[in-house]
Order: C-alpha cells, then sequence, then structure tokens
C-alpha cells in the first residue's frame, strides 16, 4: 500500500474544481496533488480527464507520460483555456454526458478534486470504471481536524486552502471524508491500488497509520480504483 492504513482491508473539474490547494503558480511549477496524479498513470496510456478545468493537469500528463488525453469541462472559460493548450477538450457535464462513452473506451478516468461537485458522485464513479480500466480520483477531505473545529467549535460553514468558497458562493454540494469514500468503494466493490493523504504542504503522509489519523490530518484524499 502506498501512504498509509485506512483501516481493514489495508488499501495500498463536470463542474469548476473547488480546491485552491497547491494553485498552479505557473507553468513550471505543477500542483503536487498533479504531480502525484501523473504517477499513478502509465506512459502512453489513453486518458480522459473529467471535469478537467482549465487544463494544467491534462498538459502535465501529455508532458511528462505522453498520454493520448482527453478532456470535458463544464465552464465555458476553462474549455477555452484548454484549447488554448492545445489539448482537445470539449464542454461538458459528468452527471449527465458520460452515459454517453463506450465501455473501456480509456486506461484511466481522473475526476480531480471535483466528485464533490456533482450532483450524483455514485453514479459518476461507476460512470468513470465502466469508461476506464482505472479511475483516480481525489477530493478535499471534510474530516480534516480544521473543517471539525470551523463546525464543531466556531459553528460555521468552513473556508480553507482546499475549500475556498465561502458557504453561499460555492460549487459543492456533496461533500466526503476520506472514510466515506472508502465506504462507498466498498459498497461498490471497487479495488483500491493506491491511496494517498496530503498533507497541508501537499505531500503524501508517507507513515502507516491508522485510517482515522488519515481522516483526521489529510486535507485531501487522492485513489486509482480498478473495477471489483
Amino acid at each position: 500500500m502506498s501512504g498509509g492504513t485506512l483501516g481493514p482491508p489495508p488499501v495500498n473539474s463536470a463542474a469548476v474544481a473547488a480546491s485552491a490547494q497547491g494553485r498552479q503558480v505557473g507553468e513550471g511549477h505543477p500542483r503536487k496533488d498533479h504531480l502525484l496524479v501523473a504517477r499513478m498513470v502509465e506512459p502512453g496510456s489513453r486518458v480522459l480527464d473529467v471535469g478537467c478545468g482549465d487544463g494544467l493537469l491534462l498538459a502535465l500528463l501529455r508532458q511528462r507520460r505522453s498520454v493520448d488525453g482527453r478532456g470535458i469541462e463544464l465552464s465555458r472559460e476553462g474549455v477555452s483555456h484548454s484549447l488554448a493548450r492545445g489539448l482537445a477538450v470539449i464542454q461538458g457535464d459528468a452527471d449527465t454526458d458520460l452515459v454517453d462513452y463506450p465501455d473501456d473506451s480509456f486506461d484511466y478516468v481522473i475526476l480531480s478534486q471535483t466528485l464533490q461537485a456533482t450532483r450524483q458522485p455514485r453514479v459518476v464513479l461507476e460512470h468513470m470504471l465502466r469508461i476506464g480500466r482505472r479511475a483516480i480520483v481525489s477530493f478535499p477531505n471534510f474530516g480534516h481536524w480544521r473543517v471539525r473545529y470551523e463546525i464543531g467549535v466556531r459553528g460555521r460553514m468552513p473556508v480553507t486552502e482546499n475549500l475556498p468558497q465561502p458557504w453561499y458562493d460555492t460549487p459543492n454540494i456533496h461533500f466526503c471524508t476520506i472514510r466515506d469514500f472508502v465506504r462507498l468503494c466498498r459498497e461498490l466493490g471497487v479495488q483500491i491500488e493506491q491511496a494517498h493523504a496530503l498533507g497541508a504542504s501537499g505531500d503524501p503522509v508517507r507513515v502507516n497509520l491508522p485510517w482515522w489519523v488519515w481522516n483526521l490530518f489529510g486535507q485531501q484524499g487522492i485513489f486509482l480504483l480498478r473495477r471489483g
């Protein structure tokens, strides 16, 4: 397993991306979570990036992993930025348009920091694993201690690096924790090939810890999944 222990059994933008964690400083400084995703992808693979935003992750995969990449993005601005990078991106919605893709169209289907902004996260995940042989999903962890503090002590909806928008101006509609996501994977019979919790620095937690520690201190979760 990579990074730690989520609990028994052990486990080694669609919508506009809602996280500002590790936001791109410039073209030469990729986000740390993007770099981790790139390491999960085999070179030369066929990749669909769902909710690809401005195309930074897809461009990174093309540059460093030589992928045959496609993207789908809800916002016109995101599509325009992606096309300006020479990427094959179309405007579309993960909740309604993934059904049109044939089975096994891609080696990897990626949903980066967008799961919480979909209307039907479970259905989206099922389509991802139908369309692709593997899926990579990352999301802000609503179980992080700062989120719990904002709600439990201050009595207000959290505004953090990973959840930067106020409650009245956020695309997020289905928050989840690392524990919630692992449970969903079990319900769907999905195999978790890799799992990482990212700390405040954006780097993975690299020590073996029980799942509740990841759920408390991980600001993001990143999972590599395969059909059961």
